[in-house]
């Protein structure tokens, strides 16, 4: 089958044209934005990318279309397809058809943690020996890809997929997470976001509910027992067997910390062993405890998966260390909803104790451009020293310096790359760390700013 991808340079499908092309499909693609990284890797698989919309692609007579989110109506391209009724359909719709029937699914949902819980799970998996194929919205440092049918010359029945509760086409406002079929759902967290789609918390819990109503009975539900918005789900209905994480109610999963960031897991009162790992925060450890609970229900002992979390190393911008200068070091976060921007800080903070942490904050994801969590951000950013945040020069549409006020002086704002980093770097003292957080690749600031300290304005740093 020949399918041209619309949107192909998006995480998701960029991963999905990866997995058509290992099934042997033939795979083009267009976008906006075709330039690397996303291009050149899609371009080393031998698939063909097409910059803009042009309604003349219809003459590449695919067999299919497939139509990612970012594709609206009006789109030319889209709307010539329309107008000559070619068979098209939405990526997750196309995943479910042709990836995932068949396999026993493993799906990781969430507002927050989806992409380290399911790259902690596929880790799990592979080192059990499933070779297990994955979906995952990053990278994840064990692998090095984001997406593959199984391991290299082996065949699995497994298939971790990162389960997002956006919504999945403009043809399709379902969220996508109930194209996937799960057999193993993990339900990680629930509160509100995406304020482009959903209206408030009840909207999002409908559709997670949803996707309670594909679990199949024989299926299982690992569920977050410190949610109250997971419960309110549940009580909806639920046909499917459910074990609960987080609380300590003598069943169930449960965990215990040391101050070292290692932790014990206890499964219905009983010691499963250690976790002795490099990550911080208790994000980290929940979302280890959700990944050790699904592998469970595939066969994997709690043993075997305690001592693969030993070897994880975390994901790409997930607290990724880009790099340090002078004793400085600047690191990379995906985080960009306030509930993750507070988790983040806290697990800095554990980690560098008294040491400065600077704060560079964009906000840049579609709710937050709204302007929707605007009130909370100044109390998620209580933790760091000093918090530079940037607004672009096109601005927000809602005033960044006024929502960060309550922080006083120990915050600014900036609507240029060119003021941000030397400010950046005038301020930093030896020992700080700078944490950068966006969901985009923010200008290639972060070697802006380690450019600026090896080189420039901070080749001297304040005293």
């Amino acid at each position: 089958m020949h399918i041209h991808i619309l949107g192909i340079c998006g995480t998701f499908m960029g991963g999905l044209a990866v997995l058509a092309k290992e099934a042997g499909h033939t795979v083009t693609g267009c976008d906006a934005n075709v330039y690397p990284p996303m291009s050149s890797q899609l371009e080393a698989q031998g698939i063909a990318l097409i910059q803009g919309f042009g309604p003349e692609q219809v003459n590449l007579q695919p067999d299919l279309f497939v139509i990612g989110n970012v594709v609206s109506r009006g789109n030319p391209l889209m709307e010539e397809i329309l107008n000559r009724g070619l068979p098209y359909t939405s990526g997750p719709q196309w995943i479910g058809d042709h990836i995932l029937r068949g396999k026993w699914v493993l799906a990781v949902a969430g507002t927050h943690g989806k992409t380290t819980t399911a790259s902690m799970l596929a880790w799990i998996l592979q080192e059990a020996g499933y070779a297990p194929g994955f979906l995952i919205g990053g990278v994840p440092m064990n692998f090095g890809i984001s997406a593959r049918l199984s391991a290299l010359g082996e065949s699995s029945d497994f298939f971790v997929i990162e389960a997002d509760e956006y919504d999945t086409a403009f043809f399709d406002k379902r969220s996508k997470f109930v194209h996937y079929h799960a057999k193993t759902a993990i339900l990680n967290n629930l509160e509100y976001d995406h304020a482009d789609i959903f209206p408030d918390l009840a909207a999002i819990e409908t559709q997670f509910h949803h996707l309670v109503r594909t679990v199949p009975g024989l299926g299982r539900l690992i569920v977050n027992g410190r949610e109250a918005s997971m419960q309110r789900v549940l009580e909806r209905g639920c046909w499917s067997e459910t074990e609960f994480f987080g609380v300590d109610l003598g069943i169930g999963w449960s965990l215990r910390e040391h101050e070292d960031d290692s932790f014990d897991v206890i499964f219905n009162g009983q010691s499963q062993g250690t976790v002795c790992w490099s990550l911080s925060g208790e994000h980290n450890r929940m979302n280890a405890l959700a990944a050790i609970a699904a592998a469970r229900h595939v066969g994997v002992l709690p043993a075997q998966a305690i001592e693969a979390l030993a070897r994880f190393e975390n994901v790409k911008r997930r607290m990724e260390v880009r790099g340090a200068v002078g004793g400085v070091t600047v690191i990379d976060d995906f985080a960009h909803h306030p509930t993750a921007i507070a988790t983040t800080l806290a697990g800095l903070r554990k980690r560098v104790g008294a040491a400065r942490i600077l704060a560079v904050l964009e906000p840049r994801s579609n709710t937050m451009k709204l302007g929707t969590m605007k009130q909370a951000l100044a109390a998620s950013l209580a933790g760091a020293d000093l918090v530079f945040g940037y607004g672009g020069p096109d601005g927000l549409g809602w005033d960044l310096a006024a929502a960060l006020a309550p922080l006083g002086a120990k915050a600014r704002t900036f609507s240029t790359l060119e003021t941000l980093v030397p400010a950046i770097a005038a301020s930093v003292q030896d020992g700080d760390t700078i944490l950068v957080m966006s969901n985009g690749a923010f200008g290639g600031v972060h070697q802006k700013i380690l450019d600026a300290l090896a080189y420039g304005d901070g080749s001297a740093l304040a005293s």
